[in-house]
């Protein structure tokens, strides 16, 4: 039997399918259509592993996907596949729609297709697991409670819609056909392998190369930041032993401000790789004008993860930023 990974070349896809080769032999079959956040690169150790099948393609195609199932026997599908930059959502949401929205809903009529004509003892098995992100909870104040499983949906941005879209799609597959789903909410990944857009990396490689670190507005938005290894281990854990039909919220209990992460990261810059003048890399920060629909406030409550899987994170803020910017540092110019 094998796992079909969507959006497999993309940042958290690739940390997973690294992150499970660490721990099993089990084949996975990787679908990816290598857009802008896709890099084979991130997938280039597992070139010669007899277990890993990449494939170049789009979950909106049907018969592609249909044919994976079949052929590979696949017993379950994580499901990466998105597109994710608020930012560019606001530019061109017809991107977010298509891929996010429609290609969600083609994939889930492959699967449903493929699991109907599953034997009994399959059926039962097979798991079809959402990533979803904690956007789509809205914009929490600075003093309100955390986001809980359950809670009313209020997207704010293009991005955010089209993933509580999806998130409702898949639940609505799960009611009306059977199908045996489990969605992930999660806070904000950093690590390896992201796509330098992203606050912490483009932050990384903006003051190596001596270029202004922007920080949207005064900086005061607060976000829950969470380590991707950290994200990896708990959808494994959450594919093995999670209830069919339930949502897990996913997050790192490191509530920081946007202007604390770059504080810190900077911090952590000096120290590993100090600028030849002395100077701090704090000297770069620039605040720009704040984007359109920039929320307050993200802050995940894991604690059904934890009480029901016996799940925490293994690494702190401080401890998964220091890997990371190491990483930066080796890998990216």
């Amino acid at each position: 039997m094998t796992i079909l990974v969507t959006g497999a070349a993309g940042f958290i896809g690739s940390n997973f399918i690294l992150d499970w080769f660490r721990e099993s032999n089990e084949d996975v079959v990787s679908l990816d259509l290598l857009t802008y956040a896709g890099d084979l690169r991130n997938l280039s150790s597992l070139d010669k592993n007899p277990h890993h099948h990449f494939i170049h393609g789009n979950i909106a195609d049907k018969h592609l996907v249909l044919e994976l199932l079949k052929k590979y026997h696949i017993r379950a599908v994580v499901h990466f596949a998105a597109e994710t930059h608020v930012d560019r959502s606001i530019l061109k949401p017809d991107y977010f729609i298509e891929t996010n929205i429609v290609g969600t809903f083609h994939l889930l009529e492959c699967i449903r297709d493929y699991w109907d004509n599953l034997n009994q003892d399959l059926k039962k098995d097979f798991r079809f697991l959402h990533i979803s992100s904690d956007e789509v909870y809205g914009s929490l104040d600075y003093d309100s409670p955390l986001f809980f499983e359950g809670q009313r949906y209020h997207p704010n941005n293009p991005y955010s819609a089209t993933k509580a879209a999806s998130d409702y799609l898949v639940n609505a597959w799960h009611r009306t056909y059977g199908l045996p789903i489990l969605i992930t909410n999660s806070s904000n990944n950093f690590g390896p392998r992201q796509h330098p857009e992203k606050l912490i990396p483009s932050c990384i490689l903006n003051a190596k190369n001596n270029l202004p670190i922007r920080i949207y507005g005064d900086g005061k938005q607060i976000r829950d930041w969470f380590y991707v290894q950290d994200h990896c281990r708990a959808i494994s854990k959450i594919l093995k032993q999670g209830q069919v039909g339930e949502t897990y919220n996913v997050g790192g209990w490191n509530e920081k401000t946007n202007l604390e992460v770059v504080e810190n990261l900077c911090a952590v810059m000096d120290e590993l790789k100090p600028k030849l003048d002395g100077g701090s890399y704090r000297d770069q920060i620039t605040f720009v004008k704040d984007r359109p629909g920039h929320d307050i406030r993200y802050a995940i409550d894991a604690s059904k993860l934890e009480r029901e899987l016996n799940w925490r994170p293994e690494e702190t803020f401080k401890t998964g930023l220091r890997k990371t910017v190491l990483w930066y540092l080796e890998y990216e110019t």
